[in-house]
This record gives structure tokens, sequence and C-alpha cells, in this order.
């Protein structure tokens, strides 16, 4: 379909640029030879059998291309006539791999590898890779995402620094400066192939609180354009193909429908972002009609405004749509435009953008989403900051009514009483800042940024305590304030009972105190013989998470002198009983891919062998999904996904 496009002589506004990788090596093609024709594709071209790819494990993955129809040349899936636009291309002689590796010097590796690496011309899929291999690839991107995050809060703390001490200046962006650190370093993922469809590892709801954060993942390479393609120069048949879009209401002719959204394409706004003349069939707009053709899908990233503490917007991972219409039309403001009509794939599920939208439901209407299951509205009785759902839509089990809900852990009251608050505070009546008395407890730096997560995993936290002068707000009071997000227990049939947030957790992010009744090894030992099972605070497993705030991947070993070293602590050796008095944490389900892990605190005292057990989001938690922890329980031990205690 095609629309009479009338000819008002345009204001003299300058146009918007669009990348010069994407639309300055594009060649320009009329919009009657594209919507007008059916051009026959070129021959297949003889597949290379090796196909490289950074996770050497599962390369055989790499193997397979996509196209409508396919067929089978020895052990190699190939494309037919019909869809040979998209064909792998030979390998170099020499590939330079993407390493994950932290190097030994920064110099060594500026000596094997001069210049940061291309993304690749090569389009493949990656189809079935397995439970093992996606676990495998899920593992790749937390890394990844950890360094990226750790490298950013290090940014920002370093110009805090040196405002401290030079005084205000004009801050830099963070999150540009450390994808920019990491693509210098060989961090970014995905760079050696281009990948249609599905990036391993990457889950449809995922949430980015950062645009650059999917350049360095590979799912959308554009740092500003709204569709991520190869150029046609680059094409093995000469023709661009589009891989992803990002939906954020950016054109004012966008029409978002959820599973089906009417798309228009780039071009031709100002500086304003106003639509100023219009669009050509070029660049994007025509490597999305391409891959309309040839019957292509497109990842699609949604990007909206939503409160939190780290930006001002959120991107969510939607999964796969094809597109299956495109016309030119006039547009809203008078200007001709290119729209696409893109429809979610089948099979997928739910987008990650109906669980945010209904989870905010839930925290200010749930019955209008929820009309039934709900066993109480709050199980903690007011004694938390913020009420603790709990939800059964499965049976008729109202167990957690029956325990009473304990907001801290309890302590035997002999050893409070000789451990008191002997030590004495900080005299920061304004804040904690540099040379504080708190920051030299901590190891010379603060274990929070400035929005209250967690810098860098350490054996203890001191946070700042009763004989501190420093205000409520003070950067180093963040465990104690309790429960800030909103958390819901669930009845699960895999789990039992299991633990889930209504709000966005991003990494770092505290969540709430295992709490239960504290016993010495000696009335533990009482206990067990008894029969009774209880929790060991130190067998707790976090070695995941020990990498998080390590930035010897992005600093040399031998100039990376902001690697601090924390003083030993006694082995926590306690006991928690959650048989009778317990929190919302005690119904969080095991798992040795957990998101969640325990970070050892004081601040109401100052006895070392009985910190408080604090629990942190290991990674960015999308609303609506279930929290884990790794207990420390050996397969031997471990019978079903709960323990005893809590199921």
């Amino acid at each position: 379909m095609t629309s009479h496009i009338p000819s008002p002589t345009p204001p003299p506004l300058i146009p918007k640029p669009e990348p010069v990788t994407d639309s300055d090596l594009e060649t320009r093609i009329p919009t009657s030879s594209i919507f007008n024709s059916n051009p026959q594709a070129p021959p297949l071209q003889q597949p290379s059998p090796n196909l490289y790819t950074e996770f050497n494990n599962v390369a055989e993955t790499f193997r397979s291309a996509f196209a409508q129809r396919l067929k089978r040349h020895d052990d190699v899936t190939v494309l037919d006539s019909l869809t040979g636009a998209i064909v792998p291309v030979p390998e170099e002689e020499h590939p330079v791999p993407v390493s994950y590796d932290p190097s030994p010097s920064l110099a060594a590796t500026r000596k094997q590898q001069p210049k940061p690496q291309e993304r690749s011309s090569e389009l493949v899929r990656i189809t079935d890779v397995g439970p093992e291999g996606e676990r495998q690839f899920r593992e790749v991107v937390r890394k990844t995402r950890m360094v990226y995050d750790s490298l950013r809060i290090f940014l920002i703390l370093e110009e805090m620094r040196e405002e401290f001490g030079n005084g205000p200046r004009r801050r830099g962006r963070a999150d540009s400066k450390a994808a920019s650190m990491m693509k210098e370093r060989f961090l970014w993922l995905n760079r050696d192939k281009r990948i249609v469809g599905s990036i391993p590892g990457v889950q449809v709801g995922d949430i980015f609180f950062f645009r650059l954060e999917l350049c360095v993942m590979g799912l959308h390479g554009q740092t500003q354009a709204g569709i991520d393609y190869l150029i046609g120069s680059r094409s093995s048949n000469g023709e661009p193909i589009a891989t992803s879009v990002i939906v954020s209401g950016g054109y004012e002719d966008d029409d978002d429908q959820g599973d089906v959204i009417i798309y228009t394409g780039h071009g031709g706004q100002d500086k304003l972002g106003r639509q100023a003349e219009h669009q050509k069939l070029e660049g994007g707009n025509l490597a999305m009609e391409r891959s309309m053709y040839y019957g292509i899908e497109v990842r699609v990233v949604r990007g909206f405004k939503y409160e939190n503490s780290v930006s001002s917007k959120v991107y969510v991972y939607d999964g796969l749509f094809r597109i299956v219409d495109s016309w030119f039309d006039v547009g809203k403001s008078g200007f001709g435009v290119f729209k696409f009509r893109l429809e979610r794939i089948g099979g997928q599920v739910e987008m990650g953008t109906s669980v945010l939208k209904f989870a905010k439901t839930l925290k200010t209407d749930p019955l209008s989403v929820r009309p039934s299951g709900y066993v109480s509205f709050d199980i903690s009785n007011r004694k938390e900051n913020v009420p603790v759902y709990l939800f059964n839509d499965i049976d008729d089990d109202r167990e957690p009514l029956y325990y009473e809900y304990l907001a801290n852990a309890s302590f035997p009251i002999l050893f409070r009483q000789s451990s008191g608050n002997a030590a004495g505070g900080c005299e920061c009546v304004k804040g904690c800042g540099s040379g504080c008395v708190c920051e030299a407890k901590n190891g010379g730096q603060f274990a929070y940024d400035y929005s209250g997560n967690l810098v860098r995993m350490r054996p203890l936290i001191h946070e700042c305590g009763p004989a501190c002068k420093c205000p409520p707000n003070c950067r180093n009071r963040v465990t104690q304030k309790g429960l800030r997000s909103r958390l819901e227990v669930f009845r699960s049939v895999e789990t039992g009972w299991g633990v889930r947030s209504l709000d966005i957790l991003h990494a770092g992010a505290f969540i709430c105190e295992y709490v239960g009744v504290a016993l010495t090894r000696e009335q533990a030992n009482i206990l067990t013989m008894n029969g009774d099972t209880l929790v060991y605070p130190g067998r707790f497993s976090s070695a995941r998470w020990k990498d998080w705030g390590d930035l010897s991947q992005v600093f040399p070993d031998d100039d990376y002198e902001r690697r601090p070293s924390y003083p030993q602590i006694p082995p926590v050796d306690f006991a928690m009983d959650v048989s009778k008095l317990r929190n919302v944490a005690c119904y969080i389900s095991h798992s040795a891919d957990s998101n969640v892990i325990v970070q050892f605190v004081l601040h109401d005292h100052n006895n070392l062998m009985f910190p408080r057990v604090m629990l942190f989001a290991a990674e960015n938690i999308p609303p609506m999904t279930e929290l884990s922890l790794d207990y420390g329980v050996s397969d031997d031990d471990w019978s079903s996904p709960k323990l005893a205690i809590c199921n």
C-alpha cells in the first residue's frame, strides 16, 4: 500500500542524523523498486563448516543459518535459494577471539589486539543449545553485566572523590564511559557474529537500565538509532538486513498494542525530535523491508520511563517479532513516513513489559487484576515498612500465617550485654565521607554507592551504628532501614512456598534480612539432637557473587590499586532457628544458580561472631521473578527444592 504524499515546503530545520555506519554506507533505492518488485535472491554460497564463537564448548550451535525453508548439506544447515540473502561468509584466517579472562596487563592486551574488534558481517542464528549450553551462556551474560555495573558505579564514585578534593565540576556519563572502556578491553559480547533471533544467555523479560548496556550484550548494536541492521555493503548479497528494533515512543506515529506494533521507520526528525521532512527508503528502513521480504524475525526491546533508583528509564527485551507488512504513509505532522507492522511470534514466554505493568497494578490495586487467591495483604502485621503479600491460588494451605513474624533477627541476651557498643562512632554530622572512621572500618572504602547499592562483596560490612553522629540518610546506613521493596510470598507447585518482588531489584540492591532466633553452637547441638532442623548462615554460598566489583578485567593487575584488602573475620558459626519466629526471607527457594546473595553486616553491635545476615540482589531481577538463594546444602542432603522447616 502506497499513499499519496503531499509536497509542502518543509521548514528550514536540521534533520536528525543517523549513525554514519548505518546510513552513509548504504545505497539508496527508489520506493517503487522495492514495494512493487520481487527480485530473485542470489544463488547460495557454500557455507564454511567452521563457524567460530567465543563459547568454544557450544561452538557447534552456530552452524545453523536461518531461512523460511532449510536444506541439509552434509552436517551443516544452510539456506535455500529463496532466502539466500543471508549466508555464512568465509572465516578470516586469523580471527580475533573475544576474551573474558583477566588480562595480565593492559599493555600486553593492546599489543595482541591493537584495535577494538569490529562487528562481524556474518549473520547466524543459534538454535537449540540445550540446558547446559544455555546455562553457560547465561553465566557469561551475568558476569559481563556484573563488570559493566561495577565499572559504572566505580566511575561515579571516582568522580565524586575528585569533586570532594577539587570542587564541583561537570560530570560525564558513567554508563557511556564504562561501555567505552569495556569495548577497548574487548569485553563486549557477540562481536564475532551478527546474531539473528534470540541472543544466547539473554532471556525474554530481562531488564536493562542503560541503552549502551544493550550494545555491550550484543542485543542491539546502535547507540542512537532504533533499527539495528547489517548494511548492504557488508551483506553477502548487497542487501541490508534488520536484526533488532527499540520501541520507545520516539516517533509520534508509533502505535504499540503489545503483541502487534505499528513501527515508524527512522529519519526525518529535527534536533527536538519533531518530524521535519519525508523519510527515505534507505538505511534501517530499507533493512526492515528486506527482512520482511525474506521472512527474517527481529528482536524487540521496549524502552519507557519507570521509577527506579538507577536511571529514569528501563529497557525490556520482549522477544522476537515478525515484520508482516510495510507501507509509506502520511504521518501526523504531514510528512511521509514508512510504517511496519510487527507481530509477536507465538510460543514465547509472556512479554516483560506486560509483567511490569501487571506488577505495578498489584502494588496499588491488586484485586482489580487478581480478584482471588490472596490470603493476606500483610503477613508482617505492619512490622515492616511495606506490606508483605501472601498469595495462594493452588490449594488451601495458609501455613505462613501460623508463625509469628519477626522483622529483625533475635540474638542471645547475654551476648548483647557483653558486646554492647564499645567501639566509638563517627563524628560526621552531615553524613559520612572521605576520611571517616566508618570508612576505615570498611577497608578504606564504603560498601555502598549513593543509591544504597552494594559496590563490592566483602567478608563483613560495618554500617554506622547508634554511637555514630551521622544522620539517618547517611550512605553508610542501608540494611538497618529495613525492607523497602514490595515482596510477595506465593504458593508454587515446584517449590512449595516462594518469594517474588513486585518491584524491580537492581543488581546490588538490598532486599531484606534473613530473620530467625540466633543460637550458639552449643544451643544448636541440643536442638539438633531433638530432631529440629536449623539454618546455618555460614553455609550460605555466594561463590558467584564474589566477583561483584572485581575490575581486574578492565584494569591491569600491576595498575589496579583500587582492589581493597579487608581484615579477616572469625568463621560465622551460629545457627538460626526459624521454627516459630521468622520473616519473609525464610520462604526463599534454594538454587545453585541463585539470584540473591548473602552479605554479613554489623550496625547495632560489634560482636564479629554474630553478624546480621543481609540479602542483596545478585543481578537485575524483574518484577514477579522468584527469588532464590544458595543455602550451601549438598545434593545428598537436599531431598526437596525447599528446606524442610520452610516448606
